[in-house]
């Protein structure tokens, strides 16, 4: 039986033979479908995306129902409400529902319109916008920033702006899907480094300089990672980079604005504001809008991104309103308030972990608003996965609303929930997704054990006949 045949399900078959479908699947199964008829060849996946979707098990294009706070009401991919505690929604500091944002965003609608109406290559900046890059230039103490249309945009962007065919990217091996597809498009020069290990990248370095010292090398990595909550090790990084002539970029995505002193990230926790080569980052996580930026002590940088970086030059500006909001966070962040904020979504994070652990749940990285439960089952890759399914499909039903993350978002046999914490979540919040949380994934185990126990009952039986 080839591939293709094991992929697709009979037309007519039982609920039974749907669910192992569903189940025992994964994207990478889909992912480079062949034939010559590019809109046919989906056909496959669309049939597997549909039953995880009819049995419950597709934990995709879900929809809010109102404002991502700390407790919500959303439709799942099938259209059916749920509603519970959220820890789904990435809203650090809980500023996307701020009263003074929210103003900000209001009152720059009433004074400009709602787009840009051009690339910020030509006339689609405002004050706000250069207002905007003026701050992040302070609170990252990195003055020059170009701003981008969205954080994906701005981690394409500094790739494909800086790095040429000759030279070379070395990337963490965990490094987000927008920085990997920065480097595809720049050079076929990449290695990926094992994650955070900076003496791999050192042996890189080495390699490359051995024969090797005309052409640029540009070190990528994250401040925070979003699937672990871990981080590396910056001073000793930069160090290293610059021994070798190499630059590094360094993505604060998930960690500005909601950590660090000052809100600064894991730069300012290591003492290293001002200090990293180049800086990218997102406004989706903390800043309470879309859009990106990058950020460095190079003037000429900056005026190069804005002609040779082509998602920042050939896509539109900033809106005035996304402008003027993620500036307005950006004072809240910099502000006693936003020191306060920080504080309240610390407690919450410390809260959660904790409660997880007392669950006997596998809480993993550091403290951060990113808070990864790894979920395990006996048997291998393929039981822990199914396991997984079930297990988000259960968690609604607990009153708690969390992203399960599955392959490709990380590596196959490893699922697990992503929760995301804010700055408005309460004690009783955390305690009540900690018991929702555990409560899923015993009831998702019992289905899972009692499954295989059932279909290697039938196997036997099949085959003593």
């Amino acid at each position: 039986m080839n591939t293709k045949d094991i992929l697709r399900i009979p037309v007519d078959a039982s609920p039974e033979q749907q669910e192992t479908h569903a189940l025992s699947h994964n994207t990478r199964d889909f992912k480079d479908p062949k034939g010559p008829n590019l809109l046919a060849r989906v056909d496959d996946f669309y049939r597997w995306q549909q039953a995880r979707t009819a049995l419950g098990y597709w934990p995709y294009s879900r929809a809010l129902e109102s404002a991502p706070q700390n407790t919500a009401a959303i439709r799942d991919s099938r259209g059916l409400p749920q509603q519970g505690v959220n820890f789904a929604s990435q809203d650090y500091l809980s500023l996307a529902t701020d009263g003074e944002v929210k103003e900000a965003a209001v009152a720059a609608i009433r004074d400009y319109g709602v787009h840009s109406a051009g690339s910020a290559a030509v006339l689609g900046n405002t004050n706000l916008s250069l207002a905007l890059e003026r701050a992040l230039g302070e609170l990252l103490q990195t003055e020059h920033v170009t701003l981008y249309p969205t954080g994906w945009a701005a981690g394409f962007g500094v790739c494909r702006g800086l790095v040429r065919p000759d030279d070379y990217i070395l990337i963490d091996a965990l490094g987000h899907t927008c920085l990997q597809e920065g480097a595809l498009a720049s050079t076929r020069k990449i290695s990926a480094f094992r994650h955070l290990d900076n003496a791999h990248v050192r042996t890189l370095l080495a390699r490359i300089r051995k024969h090797d010292a005309v052409n640029g090398i540009m070190v990528v990595t994250e401040s925070l990672f979003s699937m672990d909550s871990d981080t590396p090790q910056l001073s000793d990084l930069q160090d290293i980079c610059h021994e070798y002539g190499a630059t590094l970029m360094l993505d604060v995505a998930h960690d500005l604005g909601a950590m660090g002193p000052g809100g600064a990230s894991a730069i300012s926790i290591q003492h290293m504001l001002g200090k990293v080569d180049v800086v990218m980052g997102s406004f989706s996580k903390t800043f309470a809008s879309n859009g990106g930026f990058v950020a460095t002590r190079s003037a000429g940088i900056k005026q190069f991104l804005k002609i040779f970086s082509p998602s920042q030059t050939f896509s539109n500006a900033l809106s005035p309103a996304q402008a003027a909001t993620v500036l307005a966070a950006t004072k809240i962040v910099r502000s006693p308030r936003g020191d306060t904020l920080r504080a309240q979504l610390m407690n919450n994070i410390r809260a959660l972990r904790g409660h997880l652990n007392t669950h006997g749940l596998n809480v993993m990285g550091i403290a951060s608003p990113i808070v990864p439960v790894l979920i395990t089952a006996e048997g291998g890759e393929q039981q822990v996965e199914a396991h997984a399914r079930r297990a988000a499909k259960l968690l609604p039903e607990q009153g708690v609303l969390a992203n399960l993350a599955e392959f490709p978002a990380v590596p196959q046999g490893l699922p697990r929930f992503r929760m995301q914490v804010m700055a408005k979540h309460t004690e009783a919040d955390t305690a009540k997704a900690a018991r929702g949380v555990a409560a899923a994934m015993r009831t998702a185990a019992r289905t899972t054990t009692e499954t295989a126990i059932t279909t290697a009952t039938t196997a036997i039986t099949a085959s003593a006949s």
